[in-house]
């Protein structure tokens, strides 16, 4: 029998049940405690193994059958009871929950071994059935008193654990398993719950979890159980109600499947010329790096969130009235920061380091450190410190200290130091102060990290929205990964700490790294960083390709940008439109978009830009119009046939699939060619990668008609030796009748250019 127990720990911690009606009762034939509303039934036996969960709708049971997982557990790093610490090892433990039963609204649970129960009140609503930790009680006498520790000395507790059967969709970052009939799903209902799964044989365990170091009082998660066509309408009526992030109404907007035109250099002199070439592409949204308006430096200036005067006399005046003109244009503007960042050029860095910075090790000086010396003598063994480079960095102090190299024997020490840099300022610390290898980014070592625990990221955030609120309409969270552990709630905290000071909520949001909650907000998911022209298509395979189809899962999709724009050189090809057609065709497959990285002098170079931003601008208008049958997506989705998007001489688009025509003019590079059938013709879409020249086929010439578009044609010129000469420059169709598809490959395989 349970004992009585008295308040000692209060701890509240919220799990939610969703449904659409909320009625819980004990049953009165059994122990068993009965939680159920018109969506699903969970039934738990009195040793708080989960028995059944049932989705009413079909009766279906979604727990594995004959699997023992009690619904709660609690983890201790050593045991703490003087009895169960002479009795068992001394390591991380995880004793589970042996005992439950139903006081009126409370679920009193009690644990295997350790000597404390978990108070769970809950509390049904019309939409979801809420479980709260109220507090963990001891009976007195369980610790001696010379025991000074706060009870229960646990560091984690699991808050939910179900054994769900495997169905065919699982979404690890909702955290949610899935088919076409229903959908269970365990989820964060505040950003400091840690959700996680484990995949075991035919079944996943669903899991949440609170963490004491980063809070145990309030923390909640929630359990879904529907048909999976309520599951979204389900998380929206929970994040209304929790005022979280508006991550399913976002998903739902127009502008959710929209490619941005990326800059990093419009400022109010230039920006006329950035949304012409926007507007060639089709774009509806634009996403401005923060130097467009910071002023160049790259990361090393991260943490200044100031306007350069230089571009914005006015400052933040002549910023808002740019994205007026930029929206005033039909664009949506957003901005892309690097928020957990903070540049080593910065006031943050120099010339004294903030004390907020994280620190990945720390250390005790073992000598005095004087203002001159060479080397650092500490207390603890530097073994398994980073020897990357840029990244030896000490903090001491007022200054920062480069190293060479350490000793892993005693005495320790770091060597081959340097003292003050970054303009840091020189000091000198006496023996057994505390110093500490600073938490440097490894992309560049120009930047250094925050210190999760501490305030300054949310003095970050302030000064990110003082920056979005000159007008700017969704955000890209760049180096989201550069926070300090658990990484699994503090990549998504860090975030939320900047989400929530923006004004108005985001329309969108990505990211570069997501956690649970990030769904919330990271409706747009991430966006893949640049490939070259000559292996993009590859890549796209290999990278997007390979993630979509599991966003989706997660009911979201995903960025197949960003692309880079090349000018043809004697280095690359360049960028070409049947590369931009492939990324943003198999993109629109799954309902994902695009984005371009904008460069006026690469635009204006290029002799192809026009037919590039051509290709851009046709599928955003599919995407807009949501023109693409779900058919049409099963096709796309086979990534190794080629598609093109064609307008027909109605001026409707039409998708035909395409294949390159190889080795055209003897293998030369120049000539990009494509060949499709149509209406019992073949055409070849074909076009010179970098200038103007003249195309001689070896064709009779009244089997070839000339087309710039399908309702405009174009003259052909007879060669001396019986075929045509055609213009190649800007893409072009030659339809070929009365001719077979080998005979048209090998034409433009034997073809010569004229220059």
């Amino acid at each position: 029998s349970m004992k009585k127990i008295i308040p000692l720990l209060v701890v509240l911690t919220t799990i939610v049940l969703i449904s659409c009606t909320g009625g819980s009762e004990k049953n009165n034939n059994s122990n068993d405690v009965i939680i159920e509303n018109e969506q699903f039934k969970l039934v738990v036996r009195s040793n708080a193994i989960a028995k059944s969960l049932v989705l009413k709708s079909s009766g279906e049971e979604c727990l594995m059958p004959g699997e023992s997982i009690p619904l709660f557990s609690v983890t201790q790093e050593r045991p703490y009871h003087n009895e169960i610490k002479l009795g068992h090892p001394n390591k991380k433990t995880t004793f589970q929950a042996d005992t439950i039963y139903k006081e009126g609204d409370r679920l009193i649970v009690g644990f295997e071994l350790v000597p404390y129960e978990a108070v769970i009140k809950i509390n049904e609503t019309p939409s979801y059935v809420g479980f709260s930790l109220e507090g963990f009680k001891v009976e007195p006498g369980t610790y001696p008193d010379y025991l000074k520790i706060t009870p229960p000395p646990a560091t984690e507790i699991c808050l939910l654990q179900l054994a769900i059967r495997d169905r065919e969709n699982f979404g690890e970052w909702l955290n949610v398993s899935w088919d076409d009939n229903v959908a269970i799903n365990v989820l964060g209902t505040d950003p400091y719950a840690y959700i996680d799964f484990e995949k075991r044989n035919g079944f996943t365990v669903l899991k949440a979890s609170a963490i004491k170091e980063i809070q145990f009082e309030g923390t909640g998660a929630a359990l879904i159980v529907s048909g999976s066509d309520k599951l979204l309408d389900n998380i929206k009526r929970l994040e209304e109600d929790f005022d979280l992030p508006r991550g399913v109404e976002s998903r739902r907007s127009d502008l959710i499947n929209a490619s941005y035109y990326w800059t990093a250099n419009v400022n109010p002199s230039n920006v006329d010329e950035h949304i012409k070439y926007a507007k060639m592409g089709g774009f509806r949204t634009m996403s401005i790096y923060y130097p467009s308006f910071e002023g160049p430096g790259g990361y090393s200036i991260i943490g200044r969130y100031e306007i350069d005067k230089r571009l914005y006399p006015n400052g933040k005046d002549d910023l808002r009235a740019m994205l007026d003109k930029i929206k005033a244009a039909g664009i949506t503007p957003g901005v892309h920061f690097l928020h957990s960042h903070i540049g080593r050029n910065s006031p943050y860095v120099t010339p004294i380091p903030d004390y907020r910075l994280n620190l990945v090790r720390t250390f005790n000086l073992s000598e005095n450190l004087g203002m001159s010396d060479s080397v650092v003598h500490v207390e603890q063994n530097p073994t398994g410190s980073t020897m990357a480079d840029g990244c030896r960095v000490l903090k001491v102090g007022t200054e920062l200290i480069s190293y060479e190299s350490f000793t892993t024997e005693a005495p320790f020490k770091f060597t081959g130091c340097v003292r003050g840099v970054n303009q840091t300022t020189v000091n000198s610390l006496p023996k057994g102060s505390t110093i500490g290898i600073l938490d440097v980014s490894e992309f560049g070592a120009t930047s250094v990290y925050i210190d999760q625990r501490t305030s300054l990221q949310d003095e970050i955030a302030g000064k990110i929205a003082n920056i979005y609120d000159a007008g700017f309409q969704f955000i890209y969270f760049d180096g989201s990964e550069g926070v300090n552990p658990p990484f699994g709630i503090n990549v998504a905290l860090a975030q939320y700490r900047v989400y929530k000071q923006l004004q108005p909520e985001p329309l969108f949001a990505e990211g570069a790294a997501k956690t649970h909650f990030s769904w919330h907000m990271l409706s747009g998911g991430n966006a893949f960083d640049v490939f070259r022209p000559e292996v993009l298509k590859e890549e796209t395979k290999k990278w997007p390709v390979e993630e979509a189809p599991r966003m989706r899962q997660d009911f979201t999709r995903i960025n197949f940008g960003w692309l880079g724009y090349w000018i043809p050189s004697e280095t690359t090809i360049g960028t070409q439109p049947d590369m931009l057609e492939y990324v943003t065709s198999v993109a629109a497959a799954w309902d994902c978009p695009i984005s371009i990285h904008s460069n006026l002098q690469a635009f204006a170079t290029h002799p192809r830009t026009a037919d590039n931003l051509e290709v851009v601008r046709r599928w955003e208008e599919v995407r807009a119009r949501n023109w693409l049958t779900e058919e049409q997506k099963k096709q796309l989705q086979d990534v190794e046939q080629e598609h093109h998007l064609l307008l027909n001489e109605q001026d409707q688009f039409e998708l035909v699939p395409y294949e390159q025509i190889t080795e055209v003019a003897g293998n030369s590079r120049d000539i990009r060619a494509f060949l499709f059938q149509r209406d019992g013709a073949y055409y070849v879409i074909y076009w010179h990668i970098s200038g103007n020249s003249n195309l001689e086929l070896a064709i009779d010439g009244n089997n070839v008609t000339l087309f710039k578009n399908f309702n405009q044609e174009e003259s052909i010129i007879s060669s001396q030796d019986g075929g045509v000469i055609v213009p190649a420059g800007n893409s072009r169709y030659l339809k070929v009748s009365n001719v077979s598809k080998e005979e048209i490959i090998d034409t433009f395989k034997s073809a010569q250019i004229i220059e």
